[in-house]
């Protein structure tokens, strides 16, 4: 298959005009709406998420715990500057998954799991936090992604599909991964130009969701 990524992103920007999915890295200022965020998927919605239905206070537990020294974590707002999709990105190293040694000499790999909140499904948000982390994990040098789901997350395996993963299914559960290409210029620089438009465009609506606030009559 040819890689073309900095072509795959712009085709994205160009169909998309307007409504285009803009994914951005999120930061420790960002972890209160990332609690948010959780804390509004219904049980169904954690069950898919965390493989258990998690009580609020381990969420917030999971949450206060997550690294982004460490671990990178993207995020998709919509145009009221509400985080409807998170990607949490887990660097850890290959004797974590035995059967790595397949499929990688590298010292480490990547594990990935994905949220979308109801009102953003169907447009892609999904596939656009993986391919975001597809994306960092070559430009990084981390060669293998996994990813865990139940088996009767379709939305998880339809991403899974699409990407080329290849799919183990094991008691009710799913384990996918992904062989990645090595960095390319393409790559770096489809990246970037992602992120900078990302920050764009979290800089418009957080300044439009200020105005609002703002000019809002006071009671």
């Amino acid at each position: 298959m040819q890689d073309h990524p900095l072509r795959r992103w712009l085709n994205h920007l160009i169909k998309k005009k307007g409504q285009a999915v803009l994914v951005k890295a999120l930061g420790k200022r960002d972890r209160r709406r990332v609690l948010r965020h959780f804390l509004a998927l219904d049980r169904d919605d954690r069950l898919l998420r965390f493989g258990s239905v998690l009580p609020d206070a381990q969420v917030e537990a999971y949450v206060a715990k997550i690294d982004f020294s460490k671990d990178i974590v993207f995020g998709v707002y919509n145009g009221r500057f509400q985080l409807v999709g998170v990607g949490h990105l887990a660097f850890t190293s290959r004797e974590a998954h035995p059967d790595s040694i397949h499929y990688t000499d590298k010292e480490k790999v990547a594990e990935f799991g994905v949220s979308v909140s109801r009102s953003a499904r169907g447009q892609g948000v999904g596939t656009r936090l993986f391919e975001r982390a597809a994306i960092h994990c070559r430009n990084s040098d981390v060669d293998t992604l996994y990813m865990q789901c139940l088996s009767s997350n379709r939305t998880m395996m339809h991403i899974a599909k699409k990407a080329g993963m290849e799919i183990r299914r094991e008691y009710g559960e799913a384990d996918a991964h992904l062989h990645l290409p090595p960095p390319s210029p393409g790559s770096v620089l489809a990246e970037a130009l992602e992120e900078q438009f990302a920050k764009i465009d979290y800089t418009v609506k957080a300044n439009a969701r200020a105005a609002v606030k703002w000019f809002r009559p006071k009671r």
